[in-house]
């Protein structure tokens, strides 16, 4: 007999589609004053490689979005580009810094950026769902060909970090919170003082307590 269903992730998100760039523009990851096109574009290429990678590890809860072994498969198939994206990379930094060491160490806090950027609790689904579609992009683009998608979807997976929510059934958020006075001088011993602060301002009104 055919055992239950898995659990599937539904989800109609907000669309966080964007245009595609140049790797110039600014907003798609930690900065590079100077670069050349050569170098924005391989900045725009890591930034879409970490994006996989951090997807990878947060984005687990649902299997069907496939992101292990999307970002697998992109190691394997190109390996190529994202090396030479990444030596070119190595020498921007190394044009711009006065030592080997001290290059070394900006292309490390280059890389810690760009990983720390895309790391996202509020935007999780937003992310993952964004992840798995470029992922899924990359995989099935002809080798030598990440670069192009990249920044063709760069946008998108810096979009998908705002928090939205499911936008088919959306819900309504009451926009302002009152919070209660909690001036030392209107309490004491718990008590709330009616005569040096008049009347409380909390709880909202028509908003019931459940008795004690």
């Amino acid at each position: 007999m055919a055992g239950p269903a898995a659990a599937q992730f539904f989800m109609q998100a907000k669309d966080v589609s964007g245009q595609p760039v140049t790797g110039t523009e600014t907003g798609l990851g930690p900065s590079l004053p100077g670069a050349t096109p050569e170098e924005a574009k391989a900045a725009i290429i890591w930034n879409v490689r970490a994006a996989l990678n951090v997807a990878a590890l947060q984005c687990q809860f649902e299997p069907t979005l496939l992101a292990v072994s999307n970002y697998n498969a992109m190691l394997v198939d190109h390996k190529v580009e994202l090396k030479r994206s990444w030596d070119v990379l190595g020498k921007y930094f190394a044009r711009n810094n006065k030592t080997p060491k001290a290059a070394q160490n900006a292309l490390d806090q280059f890389g810690t950026k760009t990983y720390s950027s895309f790391t996202t609790v509020a935007a999780q689904y937003n992310f993952c769902l964004a992840a798995n579609d470029v992922g899924r992009d990359i995989v099935f683009a002809p080798r030598g060909g990440f670069g192009t998608v990249a920044l063709q979807r760069i946008r998108e997976l810096r979009n998908s970090l705002t928090p939205w929510g499911e936008q088919r059934f959306p819900r309504f958020v009451w926009p302002q919170t009152t919070l209660p006075r909690l001036d030392p001088i209107c309490w004491k011993n718990g008590e709330w003082q009616v005569k040096k602060c008049g009347a409380q301002n909390f709880p909202p009104a028509g908003t019931g307590i459940a008795q004690r």
